[in-house]
């Protein structure tokens, strides 16, 4: 970032609506999302929206692309990445006991351990219940699954169960759980969270303990499907093999040869597949 555009980084993240779209745009990155889902999210008045991403796109904090007739406003990491690392090395003159604040070191033995992973979203009544499970059935041994929604009084989809039983997945240990089952002392420290939908991405929550690492794998919600009971069930078979692929391939990475800026970048490229 240039030395000059660093004031201007600070005064448009110094207003209470301007952090409100940064603090969202980072649960959804590196992806991008549409001015109507910031404005619906944040309770915010179009012309208001418009202005405040204007003053983040101009502090070069935010970029917007184009795809088709939709805009999509995303977090330049770059940006924020120099905007850092001045703040830690430029002003913070690299103190040692700012850094050691900022971030934890990197674990070196990731394949020697069960790695808990924690799937949200908003109901835990499909897409959250299905990663679950099969994490569990692919897993074993390396990963531990767990799954919660934002909304509190949800039901597990009848839908879903259905999908996982012709999979052959265990059912019978599944129920749908509150976010705030593993936010307490006792809660398992989790080592991944994922959100499964941009719902839950939205949602304002206190940072995990132990810096997990994130990462955004929106999926369109099944529940919401519309006409036959067929037509109902093959959208979430859909969604069921999405999170299936996904999985997969995550467990598949190779974690002991990979840093955690690498395996960042396989997170979020396998949240936009």
């Amino acid at each position: 970032m240039e030395t000059n555009l660093i004031p201007q980084a600070f005064a448009a993240l110094g207003h209470p609506g301007r952090l409100a779209i940064f603090r969202l745009l980072m649960r959804f990155a590196p992806q991008g999302v549409r001015p109507t889902e910031i404005a619906e999210a944040l309770e915010m008045k179009p012309n208001t929206l418009s202005h405040h991403l204007s003053e983040l796109e101009q502090a070069t904090l935010i970029q917007v692309d184009r795809q088709g007739r939709s805009l999509f406003y995303s977090i330049r990491l770059d940006q924020v990445s120099a905007l850092l690392g001045y703040l830690v090395h430029d002003a913070g003159r690299s103190r040692p006991d700012i850094a050691a604040a900022l971030f934890k070191p990197v674990e070196s033995d990731m394949a020697n351990h069960p790695w808990n992973v924690l799937f949200i979203c908003s109901g835990n009544s499909a897409r959250s219940i299905f990663a679950e499970a099969i994490l569990t059935d692919v897993g074993k041994g390396q990963f531990n699954a767990y799954s919660a929604g934002t909304r509190p009084g949800t039901q597990l989809n009848p839908f879903a169960i259905e999908v996982l039983a012709r999979a052959g997945l265990d059912v019978s240990g599944l129920r749908s759980k509150h976010v705030s089952e593993f936010e307490g002392p006792d809660a398992p420290k989790m080592d991944f969270v994922f959100t499964v939908c941009d719902q839950a991405a939205t949602e304002e929550c206190a940072p995990w303990p132990g810096q997990p690492m994130t990462a955004h794998w929106g999926l369109p919600d099944p529940v919401k499907a519309t006409g036959t009971d067929a037509e109902k069930a093959l959208a979430f078979a859909n969604v069921f093999a999405s999170l299936r692929r996904r999985i997969l391939a995550f467990t598949a990475l190779p974690f002991a040869e990979l840093e955690k800026v690498a395996l960042q970048g396989h997170l979020d490229t396998l949240g936009k597949e």
